[in-house]
């Protein structure tokens, strides 16, 4: 019987991943971007309810704008996702686990007023951003370009909704 070759062994077993960042770089940036998705979901899904729950005078505006904006994250979440695995850890994808990784609080039980919406939004933004840009010196010291070119697409989306939201906010 003939020895099996290193590259017929590990094809039976789970596979190395050899892309030039080691596994504790790649374990420390999936733990972010973990971080990263569970504030992501939780704004997505806190934006989506405001997006029903709106009302008053401004309902058509903020409905609209808030649906752009949940569509918005709700395609950022794959993404996301998706590095996570391509650094060869498992994205979490479970309300318990997106609650105990978020920094964002729940939306509101009670729906509040469209202002306070809005003010709640421009908080979640701000963090998601705080969040995204704690990643980048994992990201720049482990040479992992594509985890900073995410990043910094994620940054450019929340700190201009943030802005966006603010302005709404002015008298």
């Amino acid at each position: 019987m003939a020895k099996k070759s290193k590259a017929a062994a590990a094809a039976t077993t789970s596979p190395s991943i050899h892309i030039g960042i080691g596994e504790k770089d790649r374990a420390a940036i999936a733990g972010g971007l973990s971080k990263l998705l569970a504030d992501t979901y939780t704004l997505y899904l806190t934006t989506h309810n405001f997006h029903w729950n709106v009302t008053g005078p401004m309902f058509n505006t903020l409905h609209a704008m808030f649906m752009t904006q949940y569509t918005e994250l709700w395609n950022a979440v794959d993404p996301i996702a998706e590095r996570i695995r391509s650094l060869g850890h498992p994205a979490p994808g479970s309300y318990a686990q997106f609650g105990k990784l978020s920094s964002l609080a729940d939306a509101p039980a009670t729906p509040p007023k469209a202002l306070a919406m809005v003010r709640i939004l421009v908080e979640g933004h701000e963090a998601v951003a705080r969040t995204a840009r704690a990643i980048f010196p994992l990201a720049d010291s482990a040479g992992d370009e594509p985890t900073a070119d995410l990043l910094t697409q994620r940054l450019t989306v929340h700190e201009q909704t943030a802005w966006m939201l603010r302005s709404l906010l002015e008298e």
